[in-house]
């Protein structure tokens, strides 16, 4: 093989690496959110799934409808959480894979 195409064969492989990096890390991505006065967590998953959500006793004391809008706002801080989780993951993906990291041009094989 050529020198150009073994560079541009390990630069796919490298190019396949991050994104098999990236989709591990997008699979363990998971944002988390506990209220100020530690009444309410809330954890979700990379796609901003509920996957947990936790109570303390307190908000028994409070009225529905402030309980319903504090679990909320748990649940919002914690997808926003996951969601700067996943977009780093993704920018990182992307800058390893952006055009011009991979040798060799388009009709250079």
């Amino acid at each position: 093989m050529s020198e150009q195409m073994n560079a541009l064969v390990s630069a796919v492989a490298d190019r396949l690496e991050a994104l098999e990096a990236t989709l591990y890390e997008l699979g363990r991505v998971r944002g988390q959110f506990t209220s100020e006065d530690r009444s309410v967590t809330a954890e979700v998953d990379g796609d901003g799934a509920l996957t947990g959500l936790w109570l303390a006793e307190s908000v028994t004391a409070r009225p529905p409808a402030e309980v319903s809008q504090l679990v909320l706002w748990a649940c919002q801080q914690a997808a926003a959480q996951a969601s700067a989780q996943r977009a780093e993951a993704l920018a990182r993906l992307h800058e390893s894979i952006a055009p011009g990291n991979v040798g060799g041009g388009p009709d250079s094989a």
